[in-house]
């Protein structure tokens, strides 16, 4: 059945934003990470004068803010002496970074900028009440991101305001994103629940978690039928990126139109057993996890013990035969440019 969008969310366009909004303020980028650095290049770009980078004295991100021609400092400091303050660090870490830095350093009536809304909807972070709380969250990785500014084009960008102290920020949000190239493609206003829950539920169970291990489970299983491993990279590793352009230029049904008829009859005869009532209950059971906040508790623990679980599973997932594969392969075609 088809729905209809009967509820859209808000739109907003570069003639919706006024740019200098934020161009009046003095802007503290906290991480000069993948979002971090493009945030500030971006906001730089589109005429900030005033922005401040704020990371940890043995960063090793440091020198690069440094050459990028930015004023590096401690994040309390940057906090202090600025208007926004945009939060660009991993989210395990927002919560001391909250507590022991920002918190007391940020001066009443400025603006607290996240680029992702799990700190503030779990509680990892508790704004002070004299604070603006805005979410800019361009929807793309920060490298990307840049490349597309400089070409004139934008992403788009989840925008929602939690707190409005000062009466202005949800013009401010605005005025935020559509410096980060936002506007040209649209700025859509909704909630830090929303945006937050949706991105965790969306990571692992499409983006991250569930292509990663769809891909490698029907990779083994030709493997393990005795069929070639390069032959098997092929089919269910390389060919991924060609499908989901398609679907990323034309929609589903537009990619479908472009494929072979076997691939369509077949997808329309084993997509739904593959991705059937237990996959759906287990994405149920996800979205529950997420909600009730037993996935960040368990991030959080993990974090707070060293990260033992994240670095385990990070070194299992370099050591499966389909990354053994993969490099043989990229040898292989490095030798043939030689």
């Amino acid at each position: 059945m088809t729905q209809n969008l009967a509820n859209p969310l808000p739109v907003f366009h570069d003639r919706d934003c006024d740019l200098s909004i934020i161009r009046g303020k003095r802007v503290a980028v906290i991480g000069y990470g993948s979002q971090g650095r493009t945030h500030a290049l971006n906001l730089r770009d589109s005429g900030v004068g005033d922005i401040v980078v704020g990371l940890k004295a043995d960063s090793a991100t440091r020198a690069k803010a440094q050459a990028d021609g930015f004023a590096v400092m401690t994040a309390g400091e940057a906090a202090a002496g600025a208007d926004v303050v945009a939060i660009m660090v991993s989210d395990e870490a927002h919560r001391d970074l909250w507590r022991d830095e920002l918190a007391p350093a940020m001066r009443p009536g400025a603006a607290l900028v996240f680029a992702h809304g799990l700190s503030v909807r779990f509680g990892l972070v508790e704004p002070r009440a004299d604070i603006d709380v805005i979410l800019a969250s361009p929807k793309g990785i920060g490298p990307r991101i840049r490349d597309l500014y400089e070409a004139g084009q934008g992403v788009f960008c989840l925008f929602g305001v939690h707190q409005d102290v000062s009466g202005g920020a949800h013009a401010l949000g605005l005025s935020y994103a559509a410096a980060l190239g936002c506007g040209r493609k649209g700025i859509l206003e909704t909630t830090f629940a929303a945006e937050c829950e949706s991105d965790l539920f969306g990571e692992q169970v499409v983006l991250c978690g569930g292509v990663a291990e769809l891909v490698d489970g029907a990779f083994m299983t030709l493997v393990e039928a005795g069929y070639p491993p390069e032959v098997a990279w092929f089919e269910c590793f390389y060919e991924l990126k060609l499908v989901t352009d398609l679907m990323f230029e034309r929609g589903v049904a537009g990619a479908f139109a472009k494929i072979s008829n076997t691939a369509e009859y077949g997808a329309y005869l084993t997509g739904p057993r593959i991705i059937g009532a237990p996959s759906k209950a287990a994405m149920d059971q996800v979205l529950a996890e997420v909600r009730d906040g037993s996935f960040v508790r368990r991030l959080m623990a993990d974090y707070d013990a060293g990260s033992p679980e994240l670095l385990a599973r990070r070194k299992a997932l370099g050591q499966r035969t389909i990354e053994a594969v993969g490099t043989h392969l990229s040898d292989v075609a490095a030798k043939a440019e030689e």
